[in-house]
């Protein structure tokens, strides 16, 4: 894996991105971008309908069992991430 950091970049990220991109929070891995914490290295995603569909499985599918805003940030985190998820999932 192998770290995104691009300084022309930067500058033309919106201010949600670019703070994680500046932390040099993301990585490529064969064409896919991740956002790397401390422990968890996920998924960066970009595209509102892979978003809704994520935040679908993890709160209202049957084997998500329609569960708590905690386990719901829980799940979703576990596989995904994008600027604001927290916020996204709270208003879910």
């Amino acid at each position: 894996m192998k770290d995104c950091k691009d300084p022309s970049l930067s500058s033309k990220l919106d201010e949600t991105w670019k703070k994680a991109y500046d932390e040099g929070r993301f990585h490529l891995l064969d064409g896919i971008l991740y956002h790397r914490t401390k422990s968890t290295c996920v998924m960066a995603l970009t595209d509102k309908t892979l978003i809704s569909n994520i935040l679908n499985e993890c709160h209202d599918s049957v084997a998500a069992g329609h569960p708590s805003e905690d386990k719901t940030l829980e799940r979703v985190i576990t596989c995904s991430w994008w600027p604001n998820w927290q916020k996204d999932v709270a208003e879910y």
